[in-house]
């Protein structure tokens, strides 16, 4: 517990402990039925996924892109960031300690552990994208999305703004997709939208035409 409460680990540790406290608000949401994807829509901005591949914001989306944001549940990918980042410094700093007898400054190894925990955290995505979530299964392919109803699960789905959207195919596997509606559209978590188009790593969406069609999805 001293080891885990030094200045220098507070960062690792305070990672740890967020992901914990993540971990129980889903299990008490879960229990009263509400998901926990609301307190996540206050917490992550709206990035834009359709943007040139120059500059930082085109830099972003094709990290967004690697990480498999938008095809894993955003709340897994965060999960599996603070326990990669909290675990891999807390790791460093004990392989320091017993070798020098001292630790290293905690901001300064927090940006290399950083970006060790990126490539973690792609790995997991990779897993669960294969395994879990199965959006790209031999079952099923992006390709079959068009039709599907889906509902806005995370963020505003607006134009040049995509937001995360949720579905379940035939197979009762539950797919997660970025959606992005035309101009004149706004869609707000929990509405429903009718994917029709494939645009890259989003979908195009407008609103369902009928309660039949809804219905049948």
């Amino acid at each position: 517990m001293v080891f885990l409460l030094q200045d220098q680990n507070l960062i690792f540790t305070g990672a740890l402990v967020l992901m914990l406290m993540i971990a129980l608000l889903e299990g008490v949401m879960t229990l009263i039925g509400i998901g926990i994807s609301d307190l996540l829509d206050n917490l992550l901005p709206d990035f834009d996924m359709d943007v040139p591949d120059s500059g930082l914001s085109g830099g972003l989306t094709k990290l967004l892109g690697w990480l498999r944001f938008g095809e894993v549940p955003a709340l897994i990918l965060l999960v599996a960031f603070l326990v990669s980042f909290g675990v891999s410094g807390l790791l460093i700093q004990m392989l320091v300690e017993s070798t020098f007898n001292l630790l290293l400054p905690g901001g300064l190894l927090a940006l290399g552990v950083f970006f060790l925990a990126l490539p973690q955290v792609r790995f997991v995505g990779n897993v669960l994208r294969r395994f879990a979530v199965g959006d790209e299964s031999q079952a099923v392919g992006r390709d079959s999305f068009i039709g599907r109803v889906a509902v806005i699960t995370i963020g505003r789905a607006e134009s040049g703004s995509p937001a995360e959207a949720r579905f379940r195919d035939e197979y009762g596997t539950t797919h997660y997709v970025m959606v992005e509606p035309d101009e004149t559209e706004i869609f707000n978590q929990g509405e429903k939208v009718l994917l029709v188009e494939e645009l890259g790593v989003h979908f195009r969406v407008t609103r369902p035409s009928s309660q039949h069609l809804i219905e049948n999805n």
